[in-house]
């Protein structure tokens, strides 16, 4: 009787044991897929961020190719005809206040031009601040639109890195390339701050960006990811009738 009880604690200490180790590895296999999963995961993450990368590079070459081609063609052609009608007023004096208008229209023309091949190129943003540079393209909306455009923008000595520079300004150039097309605001408030992390608010009075949209079809897909390229993050507020507030911040 005394070996049958001894038999059984034996048998259940055996099946304890047993138990025990079964427990602890189906946790360490549990944890051994968890940490494969979040590997694949990171890779996944990892590749699109590259692929992305890759997309913003090439599409930065294009815009700084068309760049060029409006700085050196097109401005050199309106160069040549105001040259040439220059000249005909020289050769005809009597035509002068006729063509004078038309001098006019060109020189303007070929300042907005010469804007818009700044604005597509990422050098301007490069060589300079970029807080200024987006002031800087402030500006240019202000020249080109009617649109009351009010910029808030906190002095700062931070440093950005190259990619951080270039998608910031893309961003914001598709923030208030949106607006203009589509909100039908009356005015932009824009607000930079750069303390403690870089958060850039665009808010618009119009219609709300996305009331009668579809948000995929406004660059909102290539925005956040264009900014996850750099870890940072949008979020959006819209209400119809009300207009729209977009805030780029690093996350």
């Amino acid at each position: 009787m005394e070996n049958l009880a001894i038999g059984i604690v034996v048998i259940l200490a055996f099946v304890g044991l047993l138990l025990f180790f079964c427990i602890i590895f189906i946790r360490l296999y549990f944890r051994k897929i968890k940490a494969y999963t979040q590997l694949i995961f990171q890779k996944e993450l990892d590749l699109q961020k590259a692929v992305n990368a890759a997309i913003i590079e090439t599409q930065e070459q294009t815009l700084n190719n068309i760049s060029q081609d409006l700085h050196d063609d097109a401005g050199q052609q309106l160069t040549s005809i105001n040259f040439q009608i220059e000249n005909l007023k020289l050769d005809s004096p009597e035509m002068k206040a006729t063509l004078d208008p038309l001098s006019d229209s060109l020189v303007m023309l070929s300042q907005s031009i010469r804007a818009v091949s700044h604005s597509l190129s990422n050098h301007l943003v490069l060589q300079q601040d970029l807080i200024k540079a987006i002031e800087a393209e402030t500006q240019r909306l202000r020249k080109n639109s009617r649109l009351s455009i009010q910029l808030t923008a906190e002095k700062s000595k931070r440093t950005f890195n190259t990619n951080e520079k270039v998608i910031v300004y893309r961003i914001f150039q598709e923030i208030t390339n949106n607006i203009l097309k589509h909100s039908k605001a009356t005015a932009i408030e824009i607000v930079n701050k750069t303390e403690p992390y870089l958060a850039i608010t665009v808010k618009d009075k119009g219609q709300g960006l996305f009331a009668n949209q579809d948000q995929t079809t406004l660059g909102l897909q290539g925005m956040v990811a264009r900014a996850e390229v750099i870890n940072y993050k949008i979020t959006i507020g819209s209400t119809p009738g009300k207009g729209t507030t977009v805030l780029l911040s690093e996350r």
